[in-house]
């Protein structure tokens, strides 16, 4: 072969490795390349072009850079093969997202996961990093609202590609997607095995007021209220909060509805069985204060077991109008079991009945006729109530307060906080009924005194104190009152009785009866001159036959019947 056609076949060779070289470095494709030559500020890369391209050291990261070496293959994206200066440029950031396209839309098509991180949120939804930016809608975040979006960011899950457009450079993702297929294959195995009686694992995603709904793994059950705990529950979140995740008992499931009916309280056995046994009437138990209510305070027993200590079972002595006054939620207590309902899971509870029965005191200590000493602890309309140092307090009532003075109101006599004597007229232990006597402790003027003061046809000086429809009130010395009637006033006075009288004026009057059974004095006016100027003195008549027996009721001060005194209602003021 000669010279001339050597070269030749050498030139065609060239020639056709250079035309392939051109054909290999299109611009705007993707190409592989061998580090030659690494600088501060770019790297240079052969293609096998024939010039070696530069690419910026700013388009890798700096991991990336530290571990790069001269003879390391990379993918380049070849921008231009000949800029102003001939040079070859080349971009490892380009070919790095087109890459990442590519991945991405087999992701696609395969429907595989991807992972990405929510770097911020922004209307309608969240923007997320899984190689390029995405967008997740709102409603594709979870399986129900999320209300605080903001904990999201910086946080890394898994998302299903369901639109991709890489033209447009447009990526929507789903994380719901995913959720929901864990859920139905979650829900598939939770159903094959599912059974009245089975234990399960849940978690508490809501709480309403009748009860909890729990995620037993892709399929919702109820807890309600009254399976939670044998004893009492106010609300359930007292007992539980959204999150927490529960053992618990299926209790029935219908599988046409999908209802599933949980328990709790049923993987105990129940505490009120043979609770009558246990808790026997009479005994003395030990509780915990768990709740008030304005008719009494609940203790706890044991978990599950609550008895009820009515306010009227707080105190032998006071009136307990409120529990709050005599105990607090947590104070431990100890009471006596007054009755148990095992049927109606109910335990009345006394707490009086732990300390002794100051009445049965009284009675040994206080027969009837002994003179006590108290302090005055409440003044009403109707009489006084005084303390004793038992605790008990017993009442004067008005009748009780004087033999001989009509008393218009007891703190007339009586001041709250005032020590005083009285004697012990009546105890009443059943209706827990302590009834004093303050006139009780002189003698009874009625019996001696007043008629041998007071006899029938003297003259008596008296003052006005009260008139009344039928007759004049007048109060004699000692406090004793007698009535003039409307008969023994005279013919004309007996029709203005409050002009010829008048309250506080002086009268002169004769006695005309003394009825010491009745405690009555009648007094007459007719006969009887008065103190000049008065005006009961024209009224006078100078008629000596006066009725000795009037018509109407002569006086005040007729002793009331013990039996009655004790119906009076009981005291409203404050002790």
């Amino acid at each position: 072969m000669s010279m001339e056609v050597a070269e030749e076949m050498d030139r065609g060779a060239l020639e056709a490795l250079y035309e392939e070289s051109f054909k290999n470095c299109e611009e705007g494709t993707i190409t592989e390349g061998r580090v030659v030559v690494i600088q501060k500020d770019r790297v240079i890369v052969d293609i096998g072009y024939k010039s070696e391209g530069i690419i910026s050291t700013n388009q890798f990261m700096p991991d990336e850079l530290n571990t790069l070496t001269v003879g390391d293959r990379i993918q380049v994206y070849i921008e231009q093969r000949e800029d102003a200066e001939g040079n070859l440029l080349l971009s490892k950031e380009k070919a790095d997202k087109m890459k990442i396209w590519d991945e991405l839309e087999v992701a696609h098509q395969e429907e595989r996961e991807v992972q990405g991180k929510v770097v911020s949120r922004i209307k309608g939804g969240m923007m997320v990093d899984i190689g390029v930016k995405a967008f997740l809608p709102g409603s594709q975040i979870d399986l129900t609202p999320v209300r605080d979006l903001d904990g999201l960011v910086g946080k890394t899950f898994p998302f299903k590609i369901i639109k991709i457009n890489h033209r447009r450079g447009n990526v929507v993702i789903s994380r719901r997607a995913l959720l929901e297929e864990t859920r139905d294959k979650r829900r598939q195995t939770t159903l094959s095995t599912l059974a009245e009686g089975q234990l399960l694992e849940g978690t508490v995603k809501n709480i309403t007021d009748y009860g909890a709904f729990l995620d037993l793994g892709g399929i919702d059950g109820l807890l309600h209220i009254t399976d939670i705990s044998w004893g009492r529950v106010g609300h359930p979140s007292d007992m539980f909060a959204v999150g927490d995740r529960l053992e618990v008992l299926v209790l029935k499931y219908d599988r046409e509805s999908g209802r599933i009916s949980l328990g709790l309280k049923q993987k105990t056995a129940d505490p009120w069985m043979n609770i009558a046994s246990k808790y026997p009437e009479g005994s003395r138990v030990s509780g915990k204060v768990v709740s008030l209510t304005d008719y009494g305070a609940f203790v706890e027993l044991e978990p599950g077991v609550e008895g009820l200590v009515h306010v009227s079972e707080m105190s032998w002595t006071h009136e307990v109008r409120h529990p709050s006054r005599v105990v607090a939620v947590g104070d431990a207590i100890d009471a006596q079991v007054l009755h148990v309902d095992q049927q109606g899971r109910k335990i009345s509870l006394g707490m009086k009945q732990t300390a002794p029965n100051p009445w049965d005191v009284i009675q040994a200590r206080y027969p009837v006729g002994t003179q006590i000493e108290g302090k005055v602890k409440s003044v009403t309309d109707f009489g006084a109530f005084v303390g004793l140092d038992e605790g008990i307090d017993g009442l004067i009532h008005i009748s009780d307060m004087s033999w001989t003075r009509h008393v218009k109101h007891p703190s007339e006599l009586f001041k709250k906080g005032q020590r005083v004597s009285a004697v012990i007229l009546r105890i009443d232990k059943e209706k827990e009924r302590l009834s004093l006597g303050y006139k009780h402790l002189t003698a009874d003027p009625w019996e001696a005194d007043i008629p041998a003061r007071y006899q029938v046809g003297s003259v008596a000086n008296g003052t006005v104190s009260k008139i009344a429809d039928f007759g004049v009130f007048v109060e004699l010395d000692g406090d004793v009152e007698g009535l003039i009637h409307v008969s023994e006033v005279g013919p004309d006075g007996a029709n203005k009785l409050e002009e010829n009288f008048a309250i506080g004026r002086n009268v002169t009057a004769k006695i005309v009866k003394v009825d010491c059974e009745e405690r009555k004095i009648a007094l007459s006016v007719k006969d009887c001159p008065q103190e000049p100027g008065s005006q009961a003195t024209e009224a006078a008549s100078d008629q000596c036959n006066i009725d000795p027996e009037p018509d109407v009721g002569a006086n005040l001060r007729v002793r009331p019947d013990p039996d009655q005194e004790q119906d009076v209602p009981p005291s409203t003021e404050t002790t």
